[in-house]
């Protein structure tokens, strides 16, 4: 019999079943029920400047092109031909006024409109308006992020958000002219369910000094008091907007000098302070330091540390990430570059904390995949019945060690996963 996702989950108790993980029917039920209901991150204004512009990314398992359209808006459809299903375009981005299929040569246009059919008047019932290639229902876009959605009927994109928006806010409006994506796409392979990566950063502070201890005393001064440190970093939050969305960080310790080094200390500490104080306020550029946060289902990001990722989901125990390093476009290059090489020492594929992160989640799965491991329950309980409000902060919140955000997750995570065509649930 299938599973039953209801089954699986106790939001009272705190607790999630592993099978989530490797099962291959809920899998299913998330390529179905989340990856093509939801609304997902396809890319920013800065990848597709240009009419003719193209990404190629996914949604989900689907193969989709984000394009720039002559009018300045961005259509997003699936990279399938509607002869065969043969991807019309194989590159990664670039710009291009059509699409041709490498297999039988129909052409598209840079909107998906089916505009050429080679031996055309053998097909004596060809509709060419009926056969472009398949749109993606929806296309929004907030502050520069490009996000799309299958579903017809989705709320407004502003709405799915919700109070996320103001912590978003903290990363894309810090400065006029908002961000811009910099040094490509770096891609890798983890053998892990994707919920671990959106998992970690939707609430998992508490992993910080376990998993990473050895890298950030590393990187401590001479003299610095490990002790000192462990202390600053005992005052923070985690909150919870809604639907399934989360950040969690600190408010008065601070890793930026120690991670990022001087120069990317010295322009958030210095140098933009006052303008994002103009802003934002007083509350966001002073109380929110190195923080984490999921945009359900699988976008993340760090603040600060200046990563931003997709985990695309490539079956039950296999994902793809897909990470950008962002800065500020008005940023000096001196500053941009800065950046990109002290993300790319922490959190890119090759990098201190992004190989122990891999491992944990990689791990997880390789120990989940027998019969009665995959059948043992995960804890989820710090801090239940703690949440309360903060009238500073938007949403839920409980102290920075805490797993709210992780039911939250999962709570939204059932929702999708039991509800019918309405969006309402099952039982």
């Amino acid at each position: 019999m299938p599973t039953d996702p209801r089954d699986l989950i106790d939001l009272e108790e705190g607790t999630v079943s592993r099978l989530v993980y490797s099962d291959p029917g809920i899998y299913e039920l998330e390529l179905e029920k989340i990856f093509a209901r939801c609304w997902l991150f396809l890319a920013h204004d800065s990848q597709i400047r240009k009419p003719g512009d193209f990404f190629a990314t996914y949604m989900g398992e689907d193969p989709v092109l984000v394009v720039r359209q002559s009018d300045g808006s961005a259509k997003a459809f699936l990279n399938a031909c509607s002869h065969r299903g043969m991807k019309v375009c194989r590159a990664d981005l670039g710009n291009a006024k059509s699409f041709t299929c490498s297999y039988h040569g129909w052409t598209y246009d840079a909107s998906g409109a089916l505009v050429g059919v080679p031996n055309q008047e053998h097909y004596r019932k060809l509709d060419k308006k009926r056969w472009g290639l398949h749109p993606v229902a929806k296309i929004e876009s907030y502050r520069g992020m490009i996000f799309g959605t299958f579903d017809a009927h989705a709320e407004p994109l502003v709405d799915y958000l919700g109070d996320m928006k103001w912590y978003l806010d903290l990363i894309l409006d810090r400065r006029e002219g908002g961000i811009e994506l910099i040094g490509g796409v770096q891609k890798w392979v983890i053998e892990a369910n994707w919920k671990f990566g959106a998992d970690n950063f939707v609430q998992d502070m508490h992993h910080v000094a376990p998993t990473h201890a050895a890298a950030i005393m590393a990187a401590m001064p001479e003299g610095m008091s490990p002790a000192v440190m462990a202390k600053a970093l005992e005052q923070g939050l985690q909150v919870d907007p809604g639907n399934g969305h989360g950040t969690g960080f600190f408010t008065e310790g601070d890793l930026t000098p120690l991670i990022m080094g001087p120069v990317c200390a010295k322009y958030f500490q210095v140098d933009t302070m006052a303008e994002a104080e103009q802003r934002l306020g007083p509350v966001r550029p002073n109380k929110i330091k190195a923080a984490h946060a999921t945009v359900f289902p699988s976008l993340s990001y760090l603040p600060q540390v200046q990563t931003m990722r997709v985990w695309h989901p490539k079956g039950p125990q296999r994902m793809e990430v897909w990470a950008w390093i962002f800065v500020d476009k008005a940023a000096s290059p001196e500053v941009k570059e800065a950046f990109r090489l002290a993300t790319l020492r922490n959190f890119g594929p090759g990098a201190v904390f992004e190989q122990e992160d891999g491992e944990n989640w990689s791990q997880c799965s390789a120990a989940s995949r027998g019969f009665v491991s995959r059948h043992r329950l995960n804890n989820l309980q710090m801090s239940l019945g703690e949440e309360r409000t903060d009238p500073d902060f938007p949403g839920r919140i409980t102290h920075v060690y805490s797993e709210m955000n992780g039911r939250g997750f999962y709570r939204r995570w059932l929702e999708l996963l039991t509800a019918d065509g309405n969006g309402k649930g099952a039982r």
